[in-house]
């Protein structure tokens, strides 16, 4: 069981440093493009059919092709970049403080591989996740340290918990 887990937050954190590093490389392209803020790019929920029942939001990606959502844990505001490649939902240390989120040196049980070496990281379950008016609870996550993690993650735990998702022609849709 430690295996998996271990390899599920090294698959985590090996996704995550990629788009880092290709967002890095883009803004150096592109220095005098300011880019939107994550409330600009994500479209307000969208009314749903009346004959399906569900919620649907549609979010625009990013000139990198990205896909920026503002959530919130617990009725918190956070950003997150959504990472299909990434496991679970990932959070800086920083940004998990913020939200009262305050694991103990002892609670880094988690090893991962980065580009930035081994790291530590700290699972931890969000009681509530939501992302424009889409809400998932008791979603897994892991707290990482700032240095190691550019941007918060929205992993798989919280996607593969909604009712369906999608990406394609640089928009995500998800349903719930």
């Amino acid at each position: 069981m430690k295996q998996i887990v271990a390899f599920a937050v090294l698959a985590m954190l090996v996704a995550g440093v990629l788009p880092r590093v290709l967002i890095r490389v883009g803004q150096d392209q592109v220095s005098e493009a300011k880019p939107a803020s994550a409330a600009a790019r994500a479209e307000r929920p969208q009314t749903p059919p009346a004959q399906s029942g569900y919620r649907t939001v549609t979010v625009q990606s990013t000139r990198g092709g990205h896909f920026q959502v503002e959530g919130s844990v617990d009725g918190r505001r956070v950003d997150f970049m959504v990472d299909t490649g990434a496991t679970l939902v990932a959070l800086r240390e920083g940004d998990a403080g913020r939200l009262g989120i305050f694991p103990r040196p002892r609670d880094y049980t988690g090893r991962s591989s980065t580009a930035n070496g081994v790291i530590a990281v700290a699972p931890v379950r969000l009681s509530s996740l939501e992302i424009n008016g889409i809400r998932v609870y008791d979603v897994p996550a892991v707290v990482i340290p700032d240095a190691s993690l550019g941007v918060n993650l929205l992993g798989m735990s919280f996607l593969s918990r909604v009712r369906r998702f999608e990406m394609a022609n640089g928009r995500l849709v998800m349903e719930q």
